[in-house]
Order: structure tokens, then C-alpha cells, then sequence
């Protein structure tokens, strides 16, 4: 029963995700405003709504390391597995406002992250919080990164986002307001109860196996919730829209760290473990390899090759995760 509400809770809340950007894009749609705002605010929330939705339930019943192991298991995932699919189905070429801006930038939110998680090491707390304060301070950062995008898309206002919750159609505009605001309501119920019964199911499966919440967070949940982004990269990258492929896995990112980690400390101050360091650590590596890459090894392009070294260094993590 308990692995049907984690299965059933990662369905659900991916077509919760799916249903609300469906309403709010046909909404925006009505209300005239361009594709490139709706693909900054409405899609992006979108891909990062279920995450958001298992941190706020997470830290609400005390499983705060569901909370951070999600978050950072979702980071490192979306690099090293879901980029590492990506570039399989097709070599991913890099802009260069993404190799020197966006991806510095989602390297820039880890290390805030662990800043303001690590209060024993920074400033001789007694214990690791991320508070109300921190959380502020990250939304602070998300606030800073919306106002970036939104000049971007202004200097670049042809430009516009390829999602896998719209077609290129423009069908948001097809949708009525009553089917609209249906959208929106459904959307947001299926991201309640999904959210719910999926951590209740993550935690009671961790008490069963023996495994520690953090880990569940780090595996089964993160890659769960980053379906989403998967799904928009790999479609993208099909396509061969790899730009957007690529940004839309660093987008999330930044997002998770800011926005979703953000919110979540504001409701509720999350205690932090100092073994999470490591994994940390690991989403730096991750965030930095990615940039390297795009330096030093094919100009402007990760292949194929990177792709499997990618998913080679996601197996060992995940490997170590476990049996760790």
C-alpha cells in the first residue's frame, strides 16, 4: 500500500502540475500576455510545482530531510541523469548567455545554500537551521534571477519557450475561463493530496527498509519529481531545441534552491543534518562539471560522451547514497 501512495502520489502530482499550468497559461493567454512571460513564470513554477508541493508537506508532518534531500537529489539529478539522457537522445549545444550567466548562477545557489544551512559552522550556532530569515534571503536571490529573465526576454522578445504542457498551437487561448479556472482548482487539489500521500508513502517506506528519509528524498522522490523536467528536455532536445533543453534543467535548479527551498523555510524553519555537506558538495560538482564541459571539451556542444560520464558519475552516486 504504502509504495501504491508513493507511485500513486508521483502521478498525481505531476498532472496536479500539469492541469495548473494548463489553466494559468490559458488564462494568461486571455489576459494578453506574451508566451516568453508565461514560460518565465507559469512554466517554470510548473516543472517545480511538485517539488515545491513535497517540501511544504515534508516539512509541515517534521520530515525536514525529505525536504533538503529532495531539493538537492532533483539538482543533481537534473544535471547528471537528466541531461545525461538528454545529450544521448541529442548532443546539446550551449548558448553562451547560459554558459556564462545561468549556469555560474545555479552554481551561485548551492553555495548559498550551504551558507545559510551550516549556522554551526558559519556562526558558531548551536545547531544547523535554515530559517525564516534564510528564507527570505533566498527568495531575495529567486527575486534577483526573475528580474535577469524577464530583461533577457525583453532584449530577446522572438524568443519563445518550447514546454510540454502547451503546444506550439497557442491552444492555452482555445481553453475557456470556466475550463480554465477548472484547470487551476483541479491542479491545485491534485497537488495537495498527491504531495500528501506521497511523502506519507516515501516515509513509511524509509521505516520499512530501514533507510533514512534523507535518502528516499535523494532517490526516489527527487527523480520522481523531476519527471517533469525530463520530460520537457527530452521532448526539447527531440526537437532539437537544446537551448531551451539546457535551460530549462538550469532554470529548475536555480528555482528548487531558491524558490521552492525558499517558500519552504518561510512557512518553516528546517533543521539541517551537516551529513548533507556531502551531497551538497555533490550538486557543486555537478553544477561545476557542466560548466567545465561546456568550456574545455567540444565548443558550445555536450555529446554524447559527456552524457554517459554523466549518468556513469549519477549511478555511483546513487549507488553510494544507498549503501551509505
Amino acid at each position: 500500500m504504502d509504495i501504491l501512495f508513493l507511485i500513486g502520489g508521483i502521478a498525481v502530482v505531476i498532472l496536479g502540475a500539469n492541469w495548473l499550468v494548463d489553466g494559468a497559461s490559458a488564462i494568461a493567454k486571455k489576459l494578453g500576455i506574451s508566451d516568453i512571460v508565461v514560460g518565465l513564470t507559469i512554466v517554470a513554477f510548473g516543472t517545480s510545482a511538485p517539488e515545491l508541493t513535497v517540501n511544504i508537506f515534508s516539512a509541515l508532518k517534521g520530515s525536514t530531510d525529505i525536504a533538503i534531500g529532495n531539493v538537492l537529489g532533483s539538482n543533481i539529478s537534473n544535471i547528471l541523469l537528466i541531461l545525461g539522457i538528454t545529450c544521448l537522445i541529442n548532443p546539446v549545444e550551449i548558448l553562451t548567455a547560459t554558459k556564462w550567466k545561468e549556469i555560474p548562477f545555479s552554481l551561485l545557489a548551492v553555495l548559498v545554500m550551504g551558507i545559510v544551512s551550516n549556522d554551526v559552522l558559519i556562526d558558531g550556532a548551536n545547531s544547523n537551521f535554515i530559517s525564516m530569515i534564510d528564507g527570505f534571503i533566498l527568495l531575495s536571490f529567486m527575486t534577483i534571477f526573475m528580474v535577469y529573465t524577464f530583461e533577457m526576454a525583453r532584449r530577446q522578445s522572438n524568443a519563445v519557450p518550447v514546454d510540454i504542457y502547451t503546444t506550439t498551437e497557442g491552444s492555452g487561448s482555445q481553453i475557456s475561463l470556466i475550463k480554465a479556472i477548472f484547470f487551476i482548482g483541479l491542479g491545485l487539489l491534485a497537488l495537495f493530496f498527491g504531495g500528501k500521500y506521497l511523502v506519507e508513502g516515501a516515509v513509511s517506506i524509509a521505516k520499512i527498509l530501514g533507510m533514512s528519509e534523507k535518502v528516499i528524498g535523494l532517490t526516489i522522490i527527487a527523480i520522481g519529481t523531476s519527471l517533469p523536467e525530463l520530460a520537457t528536455s527530452a521532448v526539447a532536445a527531440y526537437k532539437k531545441k537544446s537551448d531551451i533543453a539546457v535551460g530549462n534543467i538550469v532554470g529548475s535548479n536555480i528555482f528548487n534552491v531558491f524558490f521552492v527551498l525558499g517558500t519552504t523555510s518561510v512557512i518553516t524553519p528546517i533543521p539541517f543534518d551537516s551529513s548533507v555537506n556531502f551531497d551538497i558538495g555533490v550538486a557543486m560538482i555537478a553544477s561545476i562539471l557542466l560548466f567545465v564541459t561546456t568550456v574545455t571539451f567540444r565548443k558550445q556542444k555536450i555529446d554524447r560522451v559527456e552524457g554517459l560520464i554523466f549518468l556513469s558519475i549519477y549511478t555511483g552516486y546513487i549507488a553510494f547514497s544507498i549503501m551509505g
